[in-house]
């Protein structure tokens, strides 16, 4: 007999238990209604994704159950396989169950528990201890939770105890490229078991997280038979028959830009979303950084919940509030001018007498970031809308930002973009409709803190600070390493010093979307106080 498998692909919010009980019973009559005999969600659906020290309390598995049984009492005539954490004999599992006609069916807790990147899951979790294998409209369905398939072992299991089908509930989170490599550790899977595949995967912003969605289902041959979109809930049906899957829609995989980009917009409508915002500020400056995250805020929220701010002072050139102006008006938001030339002269009367004899230096520029913070915060706290940061990668790595200044706000959109890839976002966001005047890309970027000033007179040129940050922080090679690349020495001292020494400004910095291997959040932990120094 054939089984129909529905995915929910759902955003699951962390902590709403009730709310996220109510997606998958809404997905679970939808997928009835469309004839499915299973509905698989993603991992942890019930509590979301990752619940962190809300684990550690045992008041949260008590509700987690409760809101379990009371979904099983709800669901109409199909079949759920629902991810969400167990307590059992005072032992703690990541778990996912079988609901059925009212009843628990059946139980898996996860084998493999990640505990590298941005996972953590050996701190709450303990590891289940063998297969579960669950008959389902005559058919035998393995039972494997996400990192389970990363590598041989518990697919494995599930095929000698006897799986006809595995199904993987998933919380993945998305960075460049792991679409592409999820599908190839499926396949290997697959080429080790013979079995075909169902993979479910979250979809939805979780603070730094992005989970993409993209869940699909792979035959026996490894051939992609069905495939969600990215950065979407959504939900797809796969037919199971004669021993194998059934080919159906294959979603169309966007462009490396557009992705990146879909996963921005995502982390900023969940974070804004979820955590009960009315709306964004931004101030803007007349470069591309500020430029870029004012078009994705407005993406994310719509024209009428984003306010841009420009906050000129002396060394503002002409050309930063023209095409300042004009993009406001492209985009059609709400737009202030607040001079600060006033405030820079008050402070330069207040502490005069405090700098008497001493030469003017980043002391006076940082003071023109603070007082534009101090602006935007004021606003923030009287309309209760969020200040979006708008420092990329490039400056967090090597600290060409301001404490209290241009790191003031509530959330860093594009904190894991480098400044080569900001370029390409903008250039690619204008092949949607032209919304970044060109002279915004193609003017030489400059804090504008002092006449004449350049980002190059600070640093090295773009291409080549993010190169060497790439291979620094995310291949984790040496300087040696990065010096016989091809790159300067005195370029990688510069930037792996200013690394190094930066580190202090990044633990103060608001949490931003992550969406490369390794961002400046959970899984990169440097200490502040640090004497050790790479040999050259």
């Amino acid at each position: 007999m054939p089984l129909k498998i529905a995915i929910a692909q759902i955003n699951a919010t962390v902590g709403d238990l009730a709310g996220n009980a109510a997606r998958i019973l809404d997905f679970a009559e939808r997928a009835q209604q469309e004839g499915a005999d299973l509905l698989l969600t993603p991992e942890l659906a019930l509590s979301g994704y990752p619940p962190e020290d809300l684990l550690l309390r045992n008041d949260f598995y008590a509700a987690c159950a409760g809101e379990l049984n009371s979904l099983a009492s709800r669901l109409p005539g199909i079949s759920v396989l629902v991810g969400h954490p167990e307590k059992r004999a005072g032992k703690c599992y990541n778990a996912a169950t079988l609901l059925s006609g009212g009843e628990r069916r059946g139980t898996y807790h996860k084998q493999r528990l990640p505990s590298y990147e941005v996972f953590d899951e050996e701190r709450y979790f303990e590891s289940g201890s063998g297969p579960c294998v669950l008959t389902i409209n005559g058919v035998r369905c393995g039972i494997n939770i996400c990192a389970d398939v990363w590598e041989a072992g518990a697919a494995d299991r599930a095929r000698a105890a006897g799986a006809e089908i595995l199904l993987v509930l998933n919380a993945s989170p998305y960075h460049i490229g792991k679409r592409e490599r999820r599908t190839a550790v499926l396949r290997a899977r697959v080429a080790s078991t013979g079995l075909p595949v169902v993979y479910a995967n979250l979809a939805g912003g979780q603070d730094e997280l992005v989970f993409d969605g993209g869940s699909f289902a792979l035959d026996s041959r490894g051939e992609l038979c069905r495939q969600l979109p990215q950065f979407a809930e959504d939900l797809g049906l796969v037919e199971f028959a004669d021993g194998d899957l059934i080919a159906g829609e294959i979603a169309e995989a966007p462009c490396r830009e557009a992705e990146v980009y879909q996963a921005l917009v995502l982390g900023v409508r969940d974070y804004l979303g979820k955590n009960g915002f009315p709306g964004a500020i931004i101030g803007l400056s007349g470069g591309i950084d500020s430029a870029l995250t004012l078009c994705i805020a407005v993406d994310a929220l719509g024209a009428d919940k984003v306010r841009a701010v420009m906050m000129p002072s002396p060394y503002t050139a002409e050309l930063s509030l023209s095409e300042s102006r004009e993009m406001v008006r492209l985009l059609g938001v709400r737009y202030d001018e607040i001079p600060i030339e006033a405030a820079m002269t008050t402070f330069a009367a207040l502490l005069e007498a405090q700098f008497a004899g001493l030469a003017a230096d980043t002391t006076e520029e940082n003071l023109q970031a603070r007082i534009r913070g101090t602006i935007l915060m004021a606003l923030s706290n009287k309309t209760g809308s969020l200040v979006l940061t708008t420092g990329n990668k490039s400056e967090m790595a090597v600290g060409y930002c301001t404490l209290y200044g241009d790191m003031a706000g509530g959330f860093a959109v594009i904190k894991d973009i480098v400044k080569t890839l900001v370029y390409r976002l903008a250039c690619w966001r204008n092949t949607r409709s032209y919304v970044i005047p060109e002279k915004i890309i193609t003017r030489p970027p400059s804090a504008e803190l002092k006449p004449g000033q350049t980002d190059q007179d600070s640093l090295p040129p773009y291409a080549i600070l993010d190169d060497i940050v790439e291979a620094y922080m995310v291949k984790e090679l040496s300087p040696r390493e990065i010096i016989a690349q091809g790159h300067s020495p005195a370029d990688v001292r510069r930037v792996v010093h200013l690394l190094k020494i930066s580190e202090y400004k990044r633990r103060q910095a608001p949490v931003g979307i992550r969406v490369t291997q390794r961002g400046f959040g959970k899984d990169w932990r440097y200490p502040i106080t640090n004497r050790y120094r790479d040999p050259y």
